[in-house]
């Protein structure tokens, strides 16, 4: 099989000080992606306002995003192993900021979802790229698990202090909410040409890229995301008809995979147990938060009146898990293993929205402050270890495409997510309480699923 040169050689446990600054550029690419996508979510209403969009049509300025990434990750992960992490990420980082950069000039509704769809597929290519080059060039073991620590607590972070950022952008102009990460995407790209080391030289060879399963699968892939995120606004019918072309091609894609010399996908590399159940977990995760965000912004924007700047102060205490992740998850994962910590960061989460089931008309913070508080917890719990258990034991070779699974798995669990929730808005007559109410009960259903997925772990 056409692979890369290996990168990784005998390392001290201990990180050094380039070590660290190429940390640091990874850390900043993937703050960028999850402080991206959470920014979004604040600035919602004010986007539909300026732009006269309904609330079904409102979810693709995030579900356009999303079918872009979930649909083309795998493609990225397999492309940073074949062609060059360093290439990969490098290249898709300057699409990333002129996409981002033409989101923030959209004055029409379908310019703004086509920008967002290039740089979720700008996006599907880089983060894979980057969490490979962690996965190759730290040593597997303590070094690699701070490392990946680090990483995911950083995405966390992001993802959760986002929100703060999102409203005082939104509240001078939602589309900062754009040209911010322009300008922070900026700084990374000048130091990851000098801090990101080259790859190998891949092997040229006729079998080295699976070119006809790449094309079905990232074709099935964008077909199921597809149908996901339109499920709200479509009928039935075109639902379930593009769900059984998109599982269709899935079949298609396996059994070329089973007689390609070269296979984008080793099918083997799902026998792990471990594995699979990192990504499902990472699914129900997500989704589950992305959903819970959707329901909150409309609940204390639209129906409470709270401004931009209210809302993402309320929301920044979730971001509690930027500090307890790089310091008190990896004590707990040395502790009690990535495992047992998933599954108590998915119980939090599930508490969480438990917590919040009965807001009422009037809540006041100190109310709402407890659902956060354990969300945070829950972030900072099962985040980190997820990464860590999709990515370990995975031969170098192939680290782009576990990488590329579970980015994947959790692009995938914000469309269905979102949309699950969106359907259960829109199937009520009044966007109400009731409303609210019927659709947390989705993130809670997610929650709970996850810690039934993560419990058979908890005996490893």
């Amino acid at each position: 099989m056409s692979q890369l040169s290996p990168v990784t050689t005998s390392r001290p446990e201990r990180l050094g000080g380039r070590d660290w600054g190429l940390l640091l550029v990874l850390c900043g690419a993937i703050f960028l992606e999850g402080i991206d996508i959470s920014m979004m979510g604040v600035a919602l209403p004010s986007i539909r306002a300026e732009l006269g969009l309904t609330t079904a049509e409102l979810q693709w300025v995030v579900s356009a995003y999303v079918l872009g990434y979930g649909g083309f990750v795998l493609l990225g992960g397999r492309a940073a192993d074949l062609l060059g992490r360093r290439r990969m990420f490098l290249g898709w980082l300057v699409v990333f900021v002129a996409f981002s950069g033409l989101g923030g000039l959209a004055t029409d509704g379908w310019v703004l979802v086509l920008a967002r769809f290039v740089t979720g597929v700008a996006a599907a290519f880089l983060t894979p790229a980057g969490l490979s080059i962690i996965t190759t060039t730290f040593a597997e073991g303590r070094q690699r698990n701070k490392a990946l620590l680090v990483y995911a607590g950083t995405a966390a972070g992001g993802f959760s202090l986002g929100m703060v950022t999102g409203g005082l952008l939104t509240a001078a102009d939602w589309r900062w909410v754009f040209f911010a990460p322009v300008l922070m995407a900026s700084v990374i790209l000048a130091l990851a040409v000098r801090l990101i080391p080259r790859d190998g030289r891949p092997e040229r060879t006729a079998a080295g890229f699976d070119v006809t399963g790449a094309a079905v699968l990232t074709v099935a892939m964008v077909l199921l995301v597809y149908a996901v995120v339109s499920a709200p606004d479509v009928p039935v019918a075109r639902t379930a008809v593009t769900l059984a072309a998109g599982l269709l091609l899935l079949a298609a894609f396996v059994a070329i995979e089973r007689r390609s010399a070269a296979p984008l996908v080793r099918l083997g590399i799902l026998r792990s147990a471990a594995l699979v159940r990192a990504n499902l977990g990472a699914l129900l995760l997500v989704g589950s938060f992305m959903g819970f965000q959707f329901v909150t912004v409309l609940y204390l924007q639209e129906l409470r009146g709270w401004s931009e700047i209210e809302t993402g102060l309320a929301l920044a205490v979730i971001g509690i898990d930027a500090i307890l992740a790089p310091t008190l998850t990896p004590v707990l994962v040395n502790r009690f293993g990535n495992h047992r910590v998933v599954f108590g960061g998915l119980v939090l989460a599930a508490a969480a929205y438990a917590l919040f089931l009965p807001l009422g008309p009037d809540w006041t913070y100190a109310a709402m402050l407890p659902a956060f508080l354990l969300l945070g917890g829950a972030f900072a719990l099962a985040y980190g270890p997820l990464t860590i258990a999709a990515t370990d034991g995975v031969a170098e070779r192939e680290q782009g495409l576990a990488s590329g699974l579970l980015t994947s798995s959790f692009q995938f669990g914000a469309a269905l997510g979102l949309a699950v929730v969106t359907l259960v808005i829109s199937g009520h007559a009044e966007q109400d309480l009731d409303a609210f109410r019927s659709a947390l009960l989705v993130p809670l259903a997610a929650a709970a699923a996850g810690v039934l997925v993560s419990a058979p772990g908890i005996r490893r």
